[in-house]
């Protein structure tokens, strides 16, 4: 195995914010999330790889805070590494000023398979598992909140029925309410519409963000698609090819669904398609 890989020697690429939705001092006080020149890598048998070279971004409370970048640029690394599951080679990651060294229940993942729930129980017994293993809320308590999030994902009727027997939608939707119901510190998601049909796609971004108008829970949001990107979230953190390197980060909670096709949409559509598929001399 060779030795240790070196950083390369990359010129940073200024950030660009969006001056149509500046973060308030408020919400740059409330930092929830702080990565810090993070490069994650991992060792193959044969070599090293670099997913991610210095990456630093924060998230603040109630934000939609997406990772968009083309396969392979570390964006799930990132996902994983904040969600404890990986140790950075260099920098830190924070989650309210305690560092990350392992998961915890402060943090629920989506993924975007469908068979992340457990097929040996019902949907209803799926969103409560979490809560029993964990002890997080009384046992009392666990019921309750089994059946306000069901109804939340509207599958108030599915509780008693087994993940096989629902559609992919109502599978993800289900993953979102297990995670949900956890009242999570962050909810973190991994592309977990990607394996959808562009109507239920699209249904499912719209049943999100209701759930996020209701409780405004923080969300980090993986994608490589710049559409969702602009419609999810609150702000998008670009990303280089690989190795992953921060390109910008541009403030898009102005941007809803409503403003599909506009003019508007369109403009910043080109501006992150710019950013992503430009070569890299153009961005030094």
């Amino acid at each position: 195995m060779q030795a240790l890989a070196t950083k390369p020697q990359v010129r940073p690429v200024a950030d660009i914010s969006s001056k149509e939705a500046p973060l308030s001092a408020a919400a740059a006080s409330d930092t929830v999330l702080q990565v810090e020149d993070v490069t994650l890598q991992y060792k193959t048998r044969d070599h090293i790889v670099t997913a991610t070279y210095d990456v630093s971004f924060e998230v603040h409370r109630g934000d939609r805070f997406v990772l968009l970048g083309p396969s392979g640029c570390g964006k799930s690394s990132l996902l994983k590494a904040v969600g404890g599951f990986h140790a950075p080679r260099d920098g830190t990651i924070k989650l309210d000023g305690q560092p990350v060294r392992k998961p915890g229940p402060d943090r629920m993942m989506v993924f975007q398979e469908f068979d992340q729930l457990l097929s040996w129980k019902t949907i209803g017994d799926n969103v409560a598992y979490p809560m029993q293993v964990t002890r997080r809320f009384p046992a009392s308590e666990i019921k309750p909140r089994c059946e306000q999030w069901l109804k939340r994902a509207h599958l108030s009727k599915f509780g008693s029925v087994y993940p096989h027997m629902l559609s992919g939608g109502m599978k993800q939707r289900a993953a979102i309410a297990r995670a949900m119901a956890m009242e999570p510190k962050m909810l973190l998601m991994d592309e977990p519409f990607a394996a959808l049909d562009a109507l239920t796609r699209r249904s499912m971004q719209e049943e999100l963000l209701r759930l996020w108008e209701e409780t405004r829970l923080t969300m980090l949001f993986v994608t490589h698609s710049i559409e969702e990107a602009i419609v999810i979230g609150s702000r998008v953190l670009v990303l280089s090819p690989h190795p992953g390197r921060v390109r910008a980060e541009i403030g898009v909670g102005h941007i809803g669904f409503k403003d599909v096709g506009s003019p508007e949409f369109r403009d910043m559509h080109d501006r992150i398609h710019d950013l992503l598929f430009k070569t890299e001399e153009a961005h030094d």
